[in-house]
Parts: structure tokens; C-alpha cells; sequence
């Protein structure tokens, strides 16, 4: 479990179980700090491996809709999540943390053919940190659309599509408030609001 006190005071009891150590203290902290984050109920959130070679030190998630909150308008949404540290601050970062991040869903075929849909999946991302009170510089990031046609053995599988966000950003403040926007982020991509609702998201459904 995770240790430390961030910059203003100690951080609540830990929530979220963070099995790695590390033995630098502000990112020990930060690791705590992150344990407070509140969990999606729609979600399953746990800890990866982290990438290696990115930084110093990372820590890593992963989260999934769970069976028992799909339906009839919601779809399997997958997704990481990956807090960066290095000692020193990167310039390309602004900063010496850095979250990346990624989040996928199955889309009607129909939104996905729909090149607004970037724009309002980007949108979804700016309002998840905004709504937690996230803040945050230096944002980056990649939008893909995916549809995809079954031919052959496959040719029953008709149509789909998927959208996939590759995104990064420099994270200030509560380490926490970032991963509760990212989660927030994930639900909205697999129909889910925000929480609390504030936006009416995109109907989504197996096909």
C-alpha cells in the first residue's frame, strides 16, 4: 500500500488497494493520494503492471464495465490509465507527472461513421476533468474510429464500430480528481453520464 502526504496535508484513508512501493516520497504520495479516488459503480477498476521505460515510476490501472452493469443501452467500454513520475520535470510535460491514458467502446455504426463523434468524444474528455475539478495542462491526444466489416466465416458478424481515445495530460492538484474524470470518461463513451449528470450522452448498443 501506498504512503505519503501530499503538499497541504494528509490525504483520507486509503479506498483504492495500490500494491507497488516506491522510494521516492512525493510519488509515494501521490500513489495515496490516488487511493482516495471515489470508483464508478458501473465500473471494475484494478491495478496493472505498469509500462516500463516511460518514467521513473508509474503506476497503472485498468478498468472495465462489469457484467452486471451492461444492458440493452450500454456496451463493454474498456480502459487504462497510467500516472508517470520522474524526478526531474520534462519540458514536453510542463511538469515531472504526466497521466496517459486510453479508453475504448463499441458505437452504433452509424454514430461512429459520424466524424463529429471526435469532436464530442474530446469534448466528454475536457468535461469529465472539468466536472471533478481536475486541473490540468499540456493535453493531448488521438481519436480513432473504427468500423470494420465481416467478410467470409465472418460475414455474420455484419458491421461495427469502435471509437478509441489515446489521450495525455499534465495533472495538477488532487491526483484523485483525475482518475475519478477518467473513469467518468469511460461510462460516458459506454453511455453512462457524469457523475453527477450533467451532460445526456450517446445512445450506445451492441449490434
Amino acid at each position: 500500500m501506498a504512503t505519503g502526504t501530499l503538499p497541504g496535508g494528509e490525504y483520507p484513508k486509503n479506498v483504492i488497494e495500490i500494491g507497488i512501493e516506491s522510494d521516492s516520497e512525493i510519488f509515494a504520495a501521490a500513489m495515496g493520494n490516488l487511493s482516495t479516488a471515489e470508483t464508478r459503480p458501473e465500473l471494475t477498476l484494478s491495478e496493472i503492471a505498469a509500462p516500463a521505460k516511460l518514467a521513473a515510476h508509474a503506476v497503472a490501472f485498468a478498468a472495465d464495465v462489469s457484467d452486471e452493469h451492461l444492458s440493452e443501452h450500454s456496451d463493454a467500454g474498456t480502459g487504462r490509465f497510467v500516472l508517470l513520475h520522474d524526478e526531474n520535470p520534462h519540458e514536453q510535460w510542463g511538469s515531472n507527472f504526466r497521466v496517459v491514458a486510453f479508453a475504448k467502446s463499441p458505437l452504433e455504426t452509424l454514430i461512429g461513421a459520424d466524424e463529429m463523434i471526435s469532436d464530442v468524444a474530446w469534448a466528454w474528455l475536457v468535461e469529465a476533468l472539468n466536472n471533478r475539478g481536475a486541473k490540468y495542462s499540456h493535453e493531448a491526444g488521438t481519436i480513432t474510429r473504427i468500423i470494420s466489416t465481416g467478410y467470409g466465416a465472418l460475414s455474420n458478424q455484419g458491421e461495427h464500430a469502435e471509437l478509441e481515445m489515446r489521450i495525455s495530460w499534465t495533472p495538477e492538484g488532487d491526483f484523485s480528481k483525475h482518475l475519478e474524470a477518467w473513469q467518468d470518461l469511460l461510462c460516458m463513451m459506454s453511455g453512462y453520464p457524469l457523475l453527477p449528470a450533467k451532460v445526456t450522452p450517446l445512445r450506445m448498443r451492441h449490434q
